[in-house]
């Protein structure tokens, strides 16, 4: 089953398609430019293409008007609960997944940048820091995203985003993780863009899972 047609399965949005498309396409255009310590590509972009299935969970109730949105999204609480990360594993293995893809999608959270940081997979690193570096409309550079991260929970008691001084802590961590990365690639991270990744979405779109 290609990765279109997964999310076709679980009845998600467009703009939640495209955005595990973008990351996908970020990763991908990192994996042919990668020139350090061996990576597993198949598992970068299997996790970065369903990293997010579970955020039916996330999307505000009053986010669309859409009928078959909001029935949707009832029958997601109904059927899942409320936690979106639990349903992000639990799709993963329920797609096929392996346990160590599944360490990958539990450890890549923004909330874990420092043992991110401090992790010795690539992996891990690649799928955080692009995941981090797509905005709900496209690519940006990683502080402005985090920035806004800070501006959308900061009245969310729950998010460590909504706590100034361990926030910047993370965003710090990105930009390391970000260094990291780069010492391996022949990029720039402004090279990571909406335009150098077209190509990648298109062809990500027959993905076969």
């Amino acid at each position: 089953m290609n990765i279109i047609e997964i999310y076709n399965k679980y009845n998600l949005p467009e703009n939640l398609q495209m955005h595990m498309l973008r990351v996908a396409a970020c990763s991908n255009l990192i994996i042919d430019n990668w020139n350090g310590p061996e990576i597993d590509k198949k598992s970068i972009l299997r996790v970065s293409l369903l990293h997010d299935m579970g955020n039916m969970l996330k999307i505000p109730e009053d986010s669309s008007n859409d009928e078959d949105f909001i029935k949707t999204r009832k029958e997601y609480f109904e059927k899942y609960g409320t936690n979106d990360h639990e349903l992000n594993l639990y799709i993963g293995r329920v797609e096929g997944l392996t346990e160590k893809e599944i360490e990958i999608l539990n450890g890549k959270r923004s909330k874990e940048n420092e043992e991110t940081l401090k992790s010795n997979s690539y992996e891990r690193k690649i799928c955080a820091y692009c995941d981090q570096r797509v905005a709900p409309n496209g690519v940006v550079g990683i502080r402005e995203r985090l920035e806004d991260a800070k501006v959308r929970y900061k009245n969310k008691t729950f998010s460590v985003w909504s706590n100034e001084e361990k926030a910047n802590h993370l965003i710090e961590c990105s930009l390391g993780i970000e260094n990291q990365i780069f010492k391996y690639c022949n990029l720039k991270p402004e090279d990571i863009n909406d335009k150098s990744i077209e190509k990648y979405i298109e062809k990500l779109k027959s993905y076969e899972i």
